[in-house]
């Protein structure tokens, strides 16, 4: 029998699996809060210490005690979750809280060519959250908003406070939130495409990371690429199942 776990160290949540004989036994996603080492070892605990653990995001060099765990990087995790998720998969886009990351996979899966945005919240995972906020609405109402919306409004501010400004400008003007939901998203969904499109991606494609779970990103980068974008219920911790893979590797 073989076992291995994975753990994904977010800027907003902890992802961490289980797998066990190629197959996902369990997992949990957590959030980072103010401390996230204790987080870390509550689910590390959660394991016999005979199992090998790999970590990978923003905190894998934390000094996690009484366990010896090895590292790789976002960009294989994510390679790695998204080909265990969908084997055919040739390119991915992670869609984290503070980054968004597009990757190439040649024939065999591995690593072709990345790009990655990690110096402004553009795009990211935070920068939709501000803006569901600013609309007075939740996630989930957000992302259902933006599938409702009529395209025609535009959002030409990549920085997140001059956004919050156009937005308030929009709604003083009458215009309907669900309009500003979708062009919100249209805003993000086209400097993603502008970022994949620099790796040279070809499909299938995958997005993992939290913004998987927003079903206007997923439908408008389809409809961007005129190809169906792949997701899974797994998606959102496909870092933690790369890792988890790597740790039998």
């Amino acid at each position: 029998m073989t076992i291995s776990a994975g753990i994904d160290i977010g800027s907003s949540t902890i992802k961490f699996v289980v797998i066990e004989n190629g197959s996902i036994k369990r997992w949990e996603v957590v959030a980072s809060a103010s401390q996230p080492l204790s987080s870390v070892n509550a689910l590390l605990e959660t394991v016999d210490s005979k199992v090998p653990i790999v970590a990978t995001g923003y905190g894998r060099q934390l000094p996690v005690s009484n366990r010896p765990i090895s590292t790789i990087s976002e960009i294989k995790a994510h390679a790695l979750g998204a080909r265990f998720l969908f084997p055919a998969c040739r390119s991915v886009v992670d869609i984290g809280g503070q980054d968004v990351k597009a990757i190439s996979l040649d024939a065999s899966g591995r690593v072709a060519r990345f790009e990655m945005n990690d110096r402004c919240a553009a795009g990211t995972g935070r920068f939709l959250e501000v803006m569901a906020n600013r609309l007075n609405c939740s996630l989930d109402m957000f992302y259902s908003s933006a599938l409702k919306g009529k395209d025609g409004v535009k959002i030409s501010s990549i920085c997140t406070v001059f956004a919050e400004s156009e937005i308030i400008g929009l709604l003083n003007r009458g215009c309907p939130p669900d309009d500003i939901s979708r062009a919100l998203h249209w805003s993000v969904v086209s400097r993603i495409h502008t970022m994949f499109s620099r790796v040279e991606a070809i499909g299938p494609t995958v997005m993992t990371g939290g913004g998987a779970r927003n079903i206007a990103l997923v439908h408008l980068f389809g409809e961007l690429l005129k190809s169906e974008t792949l997701t899974s219920e797994y998606s959102q911790i496909a870092g933690a199942i790369g890792c988890a893979v790597s740790a039998t590797r």
